[in-house]
């Protein structure tokens, strides 16, 4: 059963997935009817879901579920990892390179290799205060409230 995203409650659970580029809004505008079928149509042993899906900034796909209605399976995430795959296929994208860290900048987003991130804090290219997608967090109201956020207020904490 499809809930639009902003009014799911603060507690439902989400999932992030980060794009290995940015799309166009061609590509948003075509998977938009998918991400709402697919939210409509999810289950958990025969009971509908309360779910959305939005995709955020061109680049994160967010699977939602509003779990004081109904929780997901095993199966039913199992489901939605495959639906997240049929888009990459039909996006010729991934969504799941942890490598690559975002963060807002210029109101855009900066992707970053793990691998340079110390690199681009020793030439103050990312700062304690650089806003981080944390795509860790896992329920909607830090979608809302809290994402992006300052780096030194997620797990690159160490970093500074």
């Amino acid at each position: 059963m499809y809930i639009p995203f902003n009014q799911l409650p603060e507690n439902a659970r989400v999932w992030i997935y980060q794009a290995s580029r940015t799309l166009t809004n061609a590509e948003v505008e075509a998977v938009h009817p998918l991400l709402s079928r697919f939210s409509t149509e999810w289950t958990s042993h025969g009971e509908m879901l309360q779910a959305s899906a939005q995709i955020f900034h061109n680049r994160f796909l967010v699977l939602a579920n509003n779990e004081d209605v109904n929780s997901p399976s095993g199966c039913s995430i199992d489901a939605s990892v495959r639906f997240v795959k049929q888009l990459e296929e039909q996006l010729n994208v991934s969504f799941f390179d942890r490598t690559q860290l975002a963060f807002l900048k210029d109101n855009g987003v900066e992707v970053v290799p793990l691998k340079a991130i110390k690199e681009k804090i020793s030439t103050g290219e990312l700062a304690a205060e650089s806003l981080y997608f944390d795509n860790t967090v896992s329920t909607a109201g830090h979608i809302f409230n809290n994402w992006p956020k300052p780096a030194k207020e997620t797990w690159l904490a160490r970093y500074f």
